[in-house]
């Protein structure tokens, strides 16, 4: 008997959507393709994504490298790129995801918060203005569309928690067009480390910064170093700084 829930052969569809243009769709155990679409992926993940999977596993920086996450270089920019480490078994499944589904859902990612809605942003160069493009991701597998509440991709955004982690990956996306622009190509060695630390390594970073130990640490021009459980607002504060230690000037 054929599997419905196996993936066809068939190249998956997308459609582009409208900020408040409806569409249809669930997911859960009652759906025949339930966990079907958390396996044979690329998973990157942002430093927000990373920073939601650490304080929900509570693991270090280090500890959670170890067990769950590679860590290599874009081509294009240099900068340090985390992906999660898929299963090599066959099928490649997400680590966190159970026959009950995800393990991790309060912290899974910001790409998979918004599944099956794909984001883009594109910058006016005359104004400024950061506006957002919409698509629905329709795979051959997914039975989600025929089931479920209607909602506009705005919706489908605030229903899943997605909005902290798009504004995050916003502000990553506005770091690499300076870097692109300002210092294209690859980062020193001791660079590298700066960036690793200031996207990822939080604990560190903290330490390094309250004792006063950072380049380009001018207290004029950073914010305020955060209170130290703001581990939310120590990212933010990363950014500025690593942009000031690599490009001389603030966000």
């Amino acid at each position: 008997m054929e599997n419905d829930t196996a993936h066809p052969t068939s190249e998956p569809e997308l459609l582009a959507l409208g900020p408040d243009e409806p569409f249809r769709f669930t997911c859960g155990p009652g759906i025949a393709c339930y966990n079907q679409c958390c396996q044979d992926l690329n998973q990157a993940l942002t430093p927000f994504d990373v920073l939601e999977l650490r304080r929900y596993l509570k693991l270090s920086w280090q500890e959670i490298q170890e067990q769950h996450v590679m860590l290599y270089s874009g081509p294009a920019t240099g900068l340090p790129v985390a992906s999660l480490r898929f299963a090599t078994r066959a099928g490649r499944h997400c680590p966190f995801v159970t026959t009950q589904g995800c393990s991790v859902y309060p912290a899974r990612p910001t790409s998979c918060r918004l599944y099956p809605v794909a984001r883009a942003i594109q910058r006016s160069r005359i104004e400024g203005r950061i506006s957002e493009h919409f698509a629905l991701l329709k795979e051959p597998h997914c039975h989600g569309f025929e089931k479920g509440p209607t909602q506009t991709a705005r919706q489908w955004i605030e229903s899943q928690g997605a909005r902290a982690g798009l504004d995050a990956s916003d502000a990553m996306l506005e770091l690499i067009a300076l870097k692109n622009r300002l210092r294209p190509g690859p980062l020193a060695p001791e660079q590298r480390q700066w960036a690793v630390m200031a996207f990822y390594d939080l604990e560190r970073l903290k330490d390094q910064a309250q004792a006063g130990r950072l380049p380009a640490m001018d207290t004029d021009a950073l914010p305020p170093m955060p209170d130290r459980e703001d581990d939310h607002q120590w990212l933010s504060w990363a950014m500025a700084w690593l942009q000031r230690a690599l490009f001389g000037q603030q966000d």
